[in-house]
């Protein structure tokens, strides 16, 4: 069987590892799992997944912390990460978005839907990879310069902690100064079509990125969308 993305899987239900695990072995992906947030962590430094499928509702560190934590320890290619959780509310499906989460799959879960979501979710990592072989990898804009291969932003030479869609939805905007992105489009190239998101994200993570870079960057066209503006 060719070789396939790797996959770390995080739940403190072993019975729930032990069904997603054999699901995606079958499939041809390597996988190793964890029953808590420390052991998730110490496993991504070393297993350097494409894929975190991560439980929120865990004892001692949930899975919005663990996503935090990663992402902060995470140098260059940062790993896909998909939030697992019984809960459907609107705050917590944003909670785990604004910490650097790339989706958000409700239990229980189907075998099939299962699988179709985790290949969408490595499609869309296989497509940035290639956009980063494109020659433009740095971007410099006004005082910012945004490092599209180590996913790191400089503001007047001071490095700015941004979370993974911060960034891609800044690189995005700052491609193209002066172009207005409808939010429809937004959501495809940054959350992708294949991924479904609440109304309130791509306006989440325009705040997050007015409180850490200041508001003069991103503009809001009202009911249209965004554009970038220096």
């Amino acid at each position: 069987m060719e070789h396939k993305a790797s996959i770390l899987l995080v739940d403190d239900e072993a019975d729930i590892i032990e069904f997603l695990k054999y699901n995606l072995e079958k499939e041809g992906y390597r996988v190793q799992s964890a029953l808590n947030g420390k052991q998730a962590i110490e496993i991504s430094e070393s297993f350097r997944p494409d894929l975190i499928i991560l439980d929120i509702m865990m004892p001692e560190m949930d899975g919005v912390e663990v996503c935090r934590k990663i992402r902060q320890k995470t140098s260059g290619k940062q790993p896909i990460i998909a939030f697992l959780t019984a809960r459907d509310e609107d705050y917590t499906q944003i909670s785990a978005l604004e910490t650097g989460g790339d989706d958000y799959i409700t239990k229980p879960i189907k075998p099939g839907v299962f699988i179709s979501r985790v290949k969408a979710l490595l499609r869309r990592a296989a497509n940035e990879r290639k956009e980063q072989e494109d020659p433009e990898l740095k971007i410099e804009v006004g005082d910012l310069l945004i490092d599209r291969e180590e996913y790191l932003v400089y503001q007047s030479g001071e490095k700015r902690e941004l979370a993974r869609k911060e960034f891609e939805l800044l690189s995005l905007l700052a491609g193209k100064p002066g172009k207005v992105f409808k939010r429809a489009e937004i959501l495809h190239k940054v959350w992708g079509k294949d991924v479904i998101v609440g109304n309130r994200t791509i306006d989440v993570h325009v705040r997050k990125l007015r409180e850490k870079l200041g508001s003069k960057y991103i503009k809001t066209v009202k009911g249209i969308g965004y554009k970038f503006d220096f």
